[in-house]
């Protein structure tokens, strides 16, 4: 098909990732963005995300001169066939999401957009904000389309260029078709529908995954409590092509740029619209509890007092961000765990690995993320919801992959010692199969490794909670010769 001329404004995860793959799929592709620094940055493919993939193909879109970057919206659509809105929607007050952004620049293209333009709104909005934004701009010779992503942090420019489906959500099947066309390259199933129903699927579907989690999270307990294997439980379920295994790994809870802001999105549309939707609340809240049992348990393991007191106790948490392989600390369950931690005590200390000091943001949400640093683990204990968190038989095994096998770096030993050996105990004083260490600590990074001996080795005490594999007394007796007594 012929190439299209594409202008996307906001360059954040969703944003930068269409505008680059769209330009490697043969369009021209304008992106704009209100931050003239980042502007300039990405005209040298300077790229602030940490996302696999996408600075190479910035790179190469840029080579190719069929992508390019401006602070001037009103420029960036103005020859413009289709115009995307990546723009943030973070949460607002009492749990909705927040359209400004989407409202603003509605009202900045409004005078500026070419007749027969078809807008495209990419941002994760509530139904009925196709509507909205058709009502704001008031051209009835400009189309508003919905077409959500489905991108995942990490995966974002590979998930583009291989979906799972592409659903596109409008008035009529000719605009439809005028927005699937520039997918025409791409082997994927189209769910061609209303607005409505587009802008609801978005939701659903990341209401759906944060469920999976919840009840991975509480089967965890479950397992525990019973002695089971709770990775063998989900991988037995998990195999079930009526269940599969996604997102049924446990972990410190759930978080990131859209599961926390989108279940409460769709909760607060639904109590507005005067739907009862309990299991929606009960997937929000049991997120919240479980990280309260988390931080239970690591008091239970090294706190002082009958009451399980931190105070005296310095607590370092490896790995902060909401999932491993991204820079992203939005909405993070480790900075949350790390929160409820504070207020049992007094120090903690945060080890960071992938993620330097200093905010970025994202269209996905209006909040602060660290920037990329050197490495590029992303998080490391405390990884968000595809860790293996209160799995207590596993004992020090690190990340799983889908069909069950430990996965991970081992344990840094003391000078004469061996690797980490399988058969620790956990929590419950149980001994265990796993063996393969905590991830995130490995030996190949020695500047990790050096920091957490610093750390262990320093004074106050130092528990070192790796809540991703589950055991942290199992963790204390691996480290025992590096900590004071």
């Amino acid at each position: 098909m012929p190439a299209r001329r594409v202008a996307v404004i906001g360059t954040g995860y969703v944003g930068l990732t269409t505008g680059a793959c769209l330009a490697s799929l043969g369009h021209v592709v304008v992106c704009a963005d209100a931050d003239p620094h980042k502007v300039e940055r990405l005209r040298e493919a300077r790229v602030d995300i940490l996302e696999p993939g996408l600075p190479e193909t910035v790179r190469d879109a840029l080579d190719a001169n069929r992508l390019d970057f401006t602070g001037d919206t009103a420029a960036a659509v103005a020859e413009a066939e289709v115009v995307y809105l990546c723009l943030p929607t973070p949460m607002g007050a009492g749990g909705a999401a927040d359209l400004a952004a989407v409202e603003a620049v509605a009202g900045q293209i409004r005078d500026v957009l070419p007749p027969g333009c078809v807008v495209v709104n990419k941002s994760t909005v509530p139904v009925g904000t196709c509507e909205r934004v058709a009502a704001l701009l008031g051209r009835a010779d400009v189309a508003v389309v919905s077409n959500p992503e489905f991108l995942r942090e990490g995966h974002a420019v590979h998930d583009f260029l291989h979906p799972d489906r592409i659903v596109i959500g409008a008035a009529d099947r000719d605009t439809a078709r005028r927005v699937a066309d520039l997918y025409a390259e791409l082997d994927a199933p189209l769910v061609l529908t209303d607005t409505a129903s587009a802008e609801l699927t978005k939701y659903a579907a990341n209401f759906f995954l944060a469920m999976k989690l919840s009840f991975a999270n509480n089967l965890a307990t479950v397992c525990e409590r019973f002695g089971a294997d709770i990775a063998d439980v989900t991988e037995g379920i998990g195999r079930d092509p009526r269940i599969g295994s996604a997102f049924l790994r446990p972990g410190p809870g759930w978080g990131g740029s859209c599961l926390p802001k989108d279940t409460h999105a769709l909760l607060t549309a639904c109590d507005r619209a005067g739907v009862d939707f309990p299991l929606l609340r009960a997937t929000i809240e049991t997120n919240v509890t479980h990280q309260r049992r988390l931080v239970e348990r690591v008091a239970a393991a090294c706190g002082r007092g009958a009451d399980g007191s931190l105070h005296g106790v310095r607590l370092t948490l490896y790995g902060l961000t909401f999932k491993a392989g991204t820079s992203d600390l939005r909405d993070s369950p480790a900075l949350a765990v790390a929160r409820l931690l504070r207020e049992r005590g007094r120090r903690t200390h945060r080890v960071r690995p992938g993620v330097a000091r200093g905010p970025a943001r994202s269209e996905r949400s209006g909040r602060s993320r660290g920037r990329p640093g050197a490495g590029r683990g992303g998080g490391g204990g405390l990884r968000g919801p595809h860790r293996v968190a209160g799995a207590a038989r596993r004992g020090l095994g690190g990340d799983r992959h889908a069909h069950g096998r430990p996965r991970g770096p081992r344990l840094p030993q003391p000078a004469g010692r061996g690797p980490a050996r399988a058969g620790r105990a956990d929590l419950a004083g149980r001994r265990t199969r796993g063996g393969a260490g905590a991830s995130g600590v490995n030996h190949a990074r020695g500047g990790r490794s050096s920091r957490l001996r610093r750390l262990a080795s320093s004074r106050p005490p130092v528990a070192l909670v790796l809540p991703a594999a589950g055991v942290v007394r199992g963790l204390l007796r691996s480290f025992a010769p590096l900590i004071p007594s």
